[in-house]
């Protein structure tokens, strides 16, 4: 099948941001005397919005639920100096950016990090490529897996579900594009593994961003899911 669009998630997706996003949640915990986690512990941590992120830290450190909002604005200011410390696009992202909009296909990002922070992080980084469209988590819509936003995507592109191709590296991005009726595709350089890709649905897993325009121009027989 040859889609039309392709949805990309942000973290862990296109972009490596685990560093900075550790970086920044524990330089907010160091501040109010609580215990800092490790990268691995925070790629289970991210995935579902900010709220959750914090939500997360608290619960693994047994931190009492009154210290959230100060957690979280400590983790918003640390990260409006640190998002660009750190993250870096995957290997290969650039190339396939450029060779979706050279076959004439949509490229589009959906993120659950917040719509001012995904705005900066795609100026920052991608300051020489136009995505169609560009949406963080924003107050009139759901987070992902909720597929509102998505939908509404593909309203604004004037397409239908069956012209769009959603990507993500987390079992929340696959689970939306299965609400959303979208074919899905798991990508194994992200935040978590093949077994949890595999087990949410995907209908597509790849170990390798070229792999994406492949399946994009309906060549995507030998990376359908087990």
């Amino acid at each position: 099948m040859l889609y039309k669009a392709v949805i990309f998630d942000l973290d862990g997706t296109l972009l490596d941001t685990i560093s900075d996003i550790t970086d920044s949640v524990n330089a907010a915990l160091k501040k109010l005397n609580h215990k800092e986690f490790c990268e691995d512990e925070y790629k289970y941590f991210a995935g579902k919005g900010i709220d959750e992120l914090i939500y997360a830290a608290i619960a693994k450190g047994k931190i009492d639920a009154s210290e959230f909002n100060n957690i979280k604005a400590g983790y918003i200011r640390e990260y409006a100096s640190k998002h660009n410390s750190k993250t870096k696009l995957f290997p290969g992202i650039m190339e396939l950016l450029e060779n979706l909009r050279k076959n004439n296909i949509s490229v589009n990002v959906l993120s659950n990090k917040p719509h001012f922070q995904t705005e900066t992080v795609l100026e920052h980084y991608f300051k020489d490529f136009k995505f169609d469209l560009a949406f963080g988590k924003k107050p009139e819509y759901k987070i992902k897996p909720n597929p509102e936003s998505a939908l509404e995507m593909v309203k604004l592109l004037g397409l239908t579900t069956n012209d769009i191709l959603y990507v993500g590296d987390t079992n929340t991005d696959i689970e939306t594009a299965k609400n959303a009726n979208f074919d899905s595709i798991g990508v194994l350089w992200g935040f978590r593994d093949e077994e949890e890709l595999v087990k949410s649905g995907a209908d597509f897993i790849v170990d390798k961003p070229k792999n994406i325009l492949k399946i994009a121009l309906g060549e995507g027989n030998d990376f359908k899911s087990r």
